[in-house]
């Protein structure tokens, strides 16, 4: 299961953390201090606004706490909890919550949250910011430097073949876990952005393009 890292917020006396919401799609839940009821949106794919819950109390839970804890929470996991209650602005997990069987596929790939926060860090600016700049620079270097790559658009290996190729190894090695599947790759990749995961190579895609032009 994927553990959600927390963020204390500064707009409001709370905690947060990104979850999977019964409905599907990404959320941020916050906990704040003296209120037992907690504050939920949804994010939405267009924008990633927060979009909050008909039952969550604006007066209590802002907007600007919701923005907040979206942006603090960019490239974070998160996973489903049990119930959850806070001492000051320490959360605690009384149970955790265990996915329908019907839907533990689609859900719960399993990643592990040290080989995921490996590849957070190794792309972390200087503002502590996750930087998609640093990353596709360093994808492009990579893909430069590959043989294999060079080899797969000689013969003509689609776009996404090639990309798939680069960030798989680059992961695996970030990582250094050679055993990562293409699920908890694609986990991975999707939890960097989740509401434009296929936007976060744009750099890297548009170099290929470039590349196989030129072939």
């Amino acid at each position: 299961m994927i553990r959600t890292i927390t963020v204390t917020l500064t707009k409001i006396p709370a905690i947060a953390f990104r979850q999977k919401l019964p409905s599907g799609g990404a959320g941020i839940t916050i906990l704040r201090a003296g209120v037992q009821q907690t504050g939920i949106a949804s994010i939405s794919k267009t924008d990633g606004q927060a979009i909050p819950s008909a039952n969550t109390p604006v007066n209590i839970y802002p907007l600007e706490a919701f923005a907040e804890a979206i942006e603090l929470t960019i490239g974070l996991p998160y996973t489903k909890r049990g119930q959850v209650h806070l001492t000051g602005l320490q959360l605690s997990v009384v149970e955790d919550v265990q996915a329908p069987a019907e839907q533990a596929e689609e859900d719960d790939v399993i990643i592990d949250s040290a080989d995921y926060q490996r590849l957070v860090e190794m792309y972390t600016d200087s503002k502590g910011k996750l930087s998609y700049d640093l990353l596709n620079k360093d994808l492009i270097k990579t893909a430069h430097q590959s043989g294999q790559v060079k080899l797969m658009i000689e013969e003509k290996a689609s776009l996404e073949e090639v990309r798939e190729e680069i960030v798989s190894a680059k992961i695996k090695n970030i990582t250094r876990d050679p055993t990562l599947t293409k699920p908890q790759i694609g986990e991975m990749i999707r939890l960097l952005d989740e509401t434009d995961p296929k936007g976060v190579f744009r750099p890297l895609n548009d170099e290929l393009i470039k590349w196989m032009r030129a072939a």
